[in-house]
């Protein structure tokens, strides 16, 4: 593994550079300010920087059976599974799922980030105001998060390397008092607190957040949840305004189903992904191919049986 480590003004020009030298394959191993600016570790391993292999779904030649074990390793609920049995498995899933693009060009409405408690809504914010920053941007980011103890220094320790100011607003007033210092066509990036949607007053608390802020609602959602809890929770909070989805988890997650369960129940686009530790790389858009990757990989006879018989 190549390490190497990157000093300059701004995170924006460490970013820059380390991406020029290491490309995009580069995993970012810390950040910390320094006299000066700021300093980046980061590493390349020399295989992930080289051809993965072939591409599309492997499962295509092998049949249906191959297909119905991988959907079912996954948990995927019968009703989604049939949807999904047979063609190539991207275009199955372009066709039967929603695939959505966050709206962070200039200009677009605010994004609330909305989800369980613990579901990654801070490091997804973060995540994507990174992606900003590097694409020369400059986000507004509000923590509304007043319940949750270190919310706001948390998303504040990643705002101070991106050299952003971090807004606190936790109530609806406070909150489109702080949009009012907006620079002209900024994206926002809005956290907002863990809630139990079940409850009818923390769903009309986000729908309070959300109005407003004239905000499109984003529900974000690790994977490996139980399928049928997570499409509870999917249609609780498409009840209370998300339109989205962002899967958190999918680095450490072996089984997906939860995730398509969860899109289909709340009828939410699939967003992005978690993909990994990293506020620079660790987010990556959902697509149909990756999502179709994701749900072939590793799946084979000796993972393709029930979890109970691996402690047999």
């Amino acid at each position: 593994m190549r390490l190497k480590l990157y000093r300059a003004p701004t995170m924006a020009e460490a970013m820059a550079a380390l991406r020029r030298e290491l490309g995009a394959e580069a995993l970012i191993l810390g950040s910390r300010r320094v006299a000066g600016g700021v300093e980046v570790t980061a590493a390349l391993d020399p295989e992930a920087a080289s051809p993965s292999g072939a591409a599309g779904d492997p499962l295509a030649a092998g049949g249906q059976r191959e297909r119905r074990e991988a959907l079912a390793f996954h948990a995927v609920p019968e009703a989604l599974a049939a949807l999904l049995e047979e063609g190539d498995l991207a275009t199955m899933l372009s066709r039967h799922f929603a695939f959505a693009t966050l709206p962070l060009a200039a200009g677009a409405a605010p994004l609330l980030f909305v989800g369980p408690p613990g579901a990654g809504k801070t490091l997804t914010v973060a995540r994507l105001a990174t992606r900003l920053v590097l694409a020369g941007g400059a986000p507004l980011v509000i923590s509304a998060d007043g319940k949750r103890a270190g919310a706001t220094e948390q998303l504040a320790a990643y705002t101070r390397l991106l050299d952003l100011n971090l807004l606190v607003a936790s109530q609806p007033v406070s909150l489109a008092r702080a949009l009012t210092r907006r620079s002209e066509g900024a994206p926002v990036l809005i956290d907002a607190p863990g809630i139990d949607p079940f409850d009818p007053a923390a769903g009309a608390e986000i729908s309070a957040l959300a109005g407003a802020a004239g905000a499109r609602v984003v529900l974000v959602l690790p994977a490996g949840l139980d399928v049928a809890e997570a499409a509870d929770l999917a249609a609780a909070f498409a009840a209370a305004g998300a339109l989205a989805l962002v899967a958190t988890r999918l680095d450490v997650a072996r089984r997906l189903g939860g995730v398509l369960a969860a899109a289909a129940a709340g009828r939410l686009g699939l967003a992005e992904a978690g993909v990994g530790s990293g506020a620079a790389d660790g987010l990556v858009p959902m697509t149909a191919d990756f999502l179709a990757e994701r749900l072939v990989r590793g799946v084979g006879p000796a993972t393709a049986r029930p979890p109970a018989e691996a402690y047999a």
